[in-house]
């Protein structure tokens, strides 16, 4: 099936947002927001935790919790669940560039890939909180 077709199943289906435990909440947001440039649309508290969800660009969203008191999240990324979440970018190299001026560990660099039908330029780094993160860009 072809990038951009609708769901013909369900309705209106799509990514509303990505959830993420942050480490330090602080560092987290303005990582989010000053250098992946996402505005926050929204700030409030859930069982004693501060959350904010981030507009990515695309309708999309970002929703960062605060840690859970009294805990230490390892910054591992290793054995989760999600093991990364993919952000699309029209113009990868200078989005990858930014990432790693901020600090950030780039674990994959640019690389071509042929998927089939599809080719793509992936790179992949980690974000404050050990979280994969994955720049995706489709070519022409």
């Amino acid at each position: 099936m072809p990038i951009g077709t609708q769901n013909q199943t369900i309705a209106g289906l799509g990514t509303h947002h990505i959830a993420v435990q942050t480490q330090d909440y602080e560092a987290s947001v303005a990582f989010y927001t000053e250098v992946m440039g996402m505005n926050k649309a929204v700030e409030f508290s859930s069982g004693g935790r501060r959350v904010a969800l981030l507009d990515i660009g695309d309708g999309s969203h970002l929703e960062l919790f605060e840690p859970v008191p009294g805990t230490s999240p390892s910054g591992n990324a290793e054995g989760n669940v999600v093991f990364h979440f993919a952000l699309a970018t029209t113009d990868i190299e200078p989005a990858l560039e930014r990432v790693r001026a901020a600090g950030m560990e780039i674990t994959t660099e640019l690389k071509t890939v042929d998927l089939g039908s599809l080719n793509v330029t992936i790179a992949f780094f980690k974000g404050p909180g050990g979280e994969v993160v994955e720049f995706f860009q489709v070519n022409n």
